[in-house]
């Protein structure tokens, strides 16, 4: 660090002289990358090359003027495209079902994590990411604005790890939440809907016996449709949530507009107060297309993250850092006895 500024040896160092230093080591990285790209390229033929280098700036240009937040959300777009290509493949998709949708019946909890980043249709995976892209890097803002209130007692070169934390324990949360709900409200209301309808014997000797039967087959045919199956769930839309009520109540003055299909832009909060009560009109009426469980569990998890979340997260960290430190002396006393 001295090197990069001998202002360094003589102040405190702070969280931007971090990020300034890591920022510059980025840089450094990709035009090294660069320079290596252009000297294999130079045994192609004349006409390519150009190509190839202006692809290369290309894409490295954006990445390297982006924050450090967008560029998080773009390597996790890339982890969704992965997963969402691999259901593609005809012969992985037994292997898929079975480790990338959780079925709350399954017995299964690796898959609440798993689900977490594993989308079937590209609309769906179009549509987290370009919510993502946005509202994550405007959470993960969030969080480097808190972080820098701590310092230089606790110093943070890269609110990364916090995202990821956030983001995963966010999904974590709104899958349970419809987990709970599927386990302990659906599945009894479906095992008492079954055995009611296996007790049930129709008469059927005269005519208003088969009258009646009928009756009674109509009536349990619509009493199924009124219990729904219990469907399994994938996605990031809960985590998303998450980042959005975060978004909503750290920049209650940001405005946001649909992309798809595209609105005019409105107050961030009013637009965060329609999805959820789209999303509980969505329960009421036992509308099955999203898992509006897991949006409101989401939408819930950001609204107490935001408030306790960046204190939590500053004392794990102090906590840490101290198990750190006397592990350390513990190991440094064991090598001087």
């Amino acid at each position: 660090m001295t090197a990069l500024s001998p202002v360094w040896s003589v102040k405190t160092i702070t969280n931007t002289d971090l990020k300034r230093a890591q920022n510059v080591e980025l840089i450094q990285g990709l035009r090294e990358t660069l320079g290596n790209i252009q000297s294999t390229v130079q045994q192609l033929p004349v006409l390519i090359r150009p190509w190839i280098n202006l692809t290369c700036v290309s894409v490295m240009q954006p990445y390297a003027d982006a924050s450090e937040g967008k560029r998080l959300c773009w390597k996790m777009c890339l982890l969704n495209a992965a997963v969402w290509a691999a259901w593609k493949v005809k012969r992985w998709r037994p292997v898929m079902t079975r480790a990338f949708m959780h079925y709350p019946l399954s017995g299964l909890s690796l898959t609440l994590l798993t689900s977490i980043f594993s989308h079937k249709s590209a609309l769906h995976l179009l549509c987290n990411c370009l919510a993502l892209e946005s509202f994550g890097s405007a959470a993960y803002y969030y969080f480097v604005r808190e972080q820098d209130k701590a310092q230089p007692d606790v110093l943070e070169s890269t609110s990364a790890y916090h995202f990821l934390a956030f983001f995963i324990s966010a999904g974590l949360f709104s899958g349970l939440v419809s987990h709970i709900v599927n386990a302990k409200f659906r599945y009894p209301r479906l095992i008492a809907q079954y055995a009611t309808s296996a007790n049930t014997v129709a008469k059927t000797e005269t005519w208003a016996g088969a009258v009646a039967a009928a009756s009674a087959s109509a009536a349990q045919t619509t009493a199924k449709k009124a219990v729904p199956d219990i469907l399994p769930s994938l996605g990031a839309s809960g985590a998303i949530y998450a980042a959005v009520t975060v978004t909503a109540l750290a920049f209650p003055e940001s405005q946001v507009a649909l992309f798809i299909p595209p609105t005019y832009p409105i107050n961030i909060q009013y637009g965060v107060g329609g999805l959820m009560l789209l999303d509980t009109i969505g329960i009421l009426r036992g509308w099955r297309l999203f898992d509006h469980w897991a949006h409101l569990g989401g939408a819930a998890f950001g609204v107490m993250y935001y408030y306790y979340g960046p204190s939590y997260w500053r004392y794990l960290r102090s906590e840490t850092t101290k198990i750190d430190a006397d592990a350390r002396a513990e190991r440094a006393n064991a090598n001087n006895t």
